[in-house]
Parts: structure tokens; C-alpha cells; sequence
């Protein structure tokens, strides 16, 4: 049975991990990074690292800007040390499209030029580009996946609040807003690591990670009121007065503010064609209907 750390397990995407691999012939170990003297915990049977710990993307903006750096720049650094001088075979960092860029007009590839805004995006940039530029030894691999947003049952976020917003009967007032959405299943993140930890001659190497289809705002609330039973109902109003009072949300702090209007509204379509070709599968096991069908239902309960 294989042994692999994993970090942020307490997270969504980690505990949702563990227990993946508990049942795929792994044995996942949490390896806390809180603990001071986190490095002298390092399980050397262990044949990979998985890091996802790190600091989310404060949408409040309450956040110090330094704090992302020191968690998900340094202490990336710092593990990423203790693995070149481990006997782990794979390194697994779970960077972030918003790595690449906050907003996305065309299709992000892994060719894609990276120009992170945010203190999150570019805190994970540098924690990859330092990753990346490091010598490996012979016999080790590193993988940086890049994973649009993820999402599952039980997982708290925009499709959440989507959710909310359906059930309650509330009418969706953001209709004249046509973009295009990766996602990006659980099921699908535990398919990959799945896959990398199998098989050795996946080459190391950055990754995009999306599910095959993205989805309009649209789309999903038509997705979200067919699985509640509720009636769609979807409103045109004027972009212009939709953008001034998402300003004026910005300052009294109402839950319609300009960045959540973004979230919603924005283009950030990820290709998944280099981890298909490498795993040489046509589709991702979970389709983006499917996956976002059980994460819509597991709100019902």
C-alpha cells in the first residue's frame, strides 16, 4: 500500500482527498504544517507530498497581503526543500488558475502568460516558479496543477450561494451577462492525483485542471432550479444598472459588490487538453453536468 502526505487536510479538497485515497490502495498521512517542527514529522517511507495547504483568496479583502506570501509562497519553499532531500518520489503542489491570471478573455493554457494581479495569484506564482526552477534529483518528479474552481458536495462557495438564491425563488437579475465558466469536480481532482501516483512515466510538469465543459451563470441557475423543482426564472436587467449598484455594494458592503459581480459574470474558460493527451483519455471520468448535478443536490440535504 502506498504511503503519501498530504497537507490541508482539513480543508474541502484535502479531506475529500484523504478519504479518496484511503480507499484507493493509499496510505494517506496528514502532515500539519502549523506544528513548528512540521519537517522532523516527514514520513521517509512516504512515496509522494501533495501540498494544498495554503490561504485562500479573501473576496472581503480583509486579508494582509504579506500573509499570502508567507503561507503560500514560503512554506511551499520550505516543503518543496525538505522533498528534494527526502527519499518522496512525487511532489504535488496545487497552484491555482488565478496563478496565471484574474481575468480571461481567451481560453487559459498551460502556455497562457502568466500576469496574477492578486496577492493570492501572484503569491502562488512565486511559490511555482520557485518549484520549478529547482534541479531534481534523479528518479523524482514534480507536478504544479493548476485547478479552476472546485467543487463538490458539502462545499461552501458561489455555486452555494446560487444555490440560496434559486430555492429561495428569488428571481436571477443577472441574465444579460453571457460568459463562459470552467469548473472543476472533486471527483476529477481525486481521478488525477489518482493517476499521477500509478503511473510513473506521467512526466512532471504544469497542469491545468477543469472538468471537459464550461457553463454559463445562466446555464447553471437552469441547472440548479431543474434539480430544486423551481421555476426559472432569469431577468435582463441593464448591465449599466447592474454595474452601479454592485459600486454601490462596494462601499455599504451589500452582498452584490463588484468582485462577486465579476465571479459570476466573467469569462475563465481553462483548457484541459494537456493532462487528457498525457493521460491519453478523450474526457475526465465525471462530465461538468454530473459534477455539478451531485454538488447542486448534496444543497438539498
Amino acid at each position: 500500500m502506498m504511503k503519501v502526505i498530504v497537507t490541508g487536510t482539513s480543508g474541502f479538497v484535502g479531506s475529500n482527498l484523504f478519504e479518496y485515497l484511503l480507499k484507493h490502495n493509499c496510505e494517506p498521512k496528514t502532515l500539519n504544517l502549523r506544528n513548528p517542527n512540521w519537517n522532523t514529522d516527514l514520513d521517509e517511507d512516504s512515496k509522494a507530498i501533495i501540498h494544498l495547504a495554503g490561504k485562500a483568496h479573501d473576496t472581503k479583502k480583509t486579508s494582509n497581503p504579506k500573509n499570502y506570501f508567507d503561507v503560500n509562497t514560503k512554506l511551499a519553499q520550505d516543503l518543496f526543500d525538505v522533498f528534494l532531500e527526502s527519499n518522496c518520489r512525487d511532489f504535488i503542489f496545487f497552484s491555482s488558475v488565478k496563478a496565471v491570471t484574474d481575468k480571461a478573455e481567451d481560453i487559459v493554457t498551460e502556455e497562457t502568460i502568466t500576469n496574477p494581479q492578486t496577492a493570492y495569484g501572484q503569491s502562488k506564482l512565486q511559490a511555482e516558479e520557485y518549484i520549478l526552477s529547482r534541479t531534481l534529483p534523479v528518479g523524482k518528479r514534480v507536478f504544479v496543477i493548476r485547478p479552476s474552481m472546485i467543487h463538490g458536495p458539502a462545499n461552501k462557495g458561489n455555486l452555494n450561494l446560487l444555490y440560496q438564491l434559486v430555492s429561495s425563488g428569488i428571481p436571477w437579475p443577472l441574465g444579460s451577462f453571457q460568459n463562459q465558466r470552467s469548473f472543476c469536480s472533486i471527483d476529477n481532482v481525486c481521478y488525477l492525483i489518482q493517476q499521477i501516483l500509478e503511473r510513473e512515466e506521467i512526466p512532471s510538469g504544469v497542469y491545468n485542471l477543469a472538468d471537459d465543459d464550461a457553463f454559463s451563470t445562466n446555464e447553471l441557475i437552469e441547472l440548479i432550479a431543474a434539480s430544486t423543482n423551481k421555476k426559472v426564472r432569469i431577468l435582463n436587467i441593464s448591465k449599466t444598472l447592474i454595474y452601479a449598484i454592485a459600486k454601490i455594494g462596494d462601499v455599504l458592503h451589500l452582498p452584490l459588490n463588484t468582485e462577486r459581480l465579476d465571479k459570476l459574470t466573467e469569462n475563465f474558460v481553462v483548457s484541459n487538453a494537456k493532462i487528457k493527451t498525457t493521460l491519453g483519455i478523450e474526457k475526465l471520468p465525471t462530465s461538468a453536468r454530473e459534477g455539478l448535478v451531485k454538488t447542486i443536490s448534496s444543497f438539498n440535504k
